[in-house]
């Protein structure tokens, strides 16, 4: 009989084998979906905006800001610029002095903070692990 841990690893071998088994490895393609998807959804300043914006529904660009601590005001508004150009978040300007702006997740926005939670979650019960292999490695 089976184990789960060995039909899990059959699971996933056959999704990999889906998402990569037809790649010519001598002719790869220059555009791939999964690194170019994955370059923007992924990098550390996307993620934290969409939580950040599916924790709050509606931020501001300063409040934006303030809680993704560490980022300028010239990466904030690339990242917000190449999230609405995705799809991820929509942006509402308001005819005001000064302007309003202000920032939501769209449905697929949503539907991305879904998957990104079951990631997140992972990540925050195997932050003990990793941190404790960094101090075996040497890193801390």
């Amino acid at each position: 009989m089976d184990t789960v841990a060995e039909n899990q690893k059959v699971r996933i071998t056959k999704k990999l084998e889906k998402m990569f088994g037809h790649i010519d490895y001598k002719n790869p393609p220059e555009l791939c979906p999964v690194r170019d998807v994955m370059s923007v959804a992924s990098d550390q300043w996307s993620v934290l905006i969409i939580l950040w914006l599916a924790y709050f529904e509606t931020l501001r660009f300063n409040k934006l800001k303030k809680y993704v601590y560490g980022i300028s005001n010239k990466v904030l508004s690339q990242r917000l610029k190449v999230l609405e150009a995705d799809g991820y978040i929509s942006r509402q300007a308001f005819a005001e002095v000064p302007i309003r702006v202000e920032y939501t997740l769209t449905e697929f926005g949503h539907s991305y903070v879904e998957k990104l939670l079951e990631l997140t979650e992972w990540m925050q019960l195997n932050s003990p692990k990793v941190l404790a292999n960094r101090e075996r490695y040497g890193l801390y």
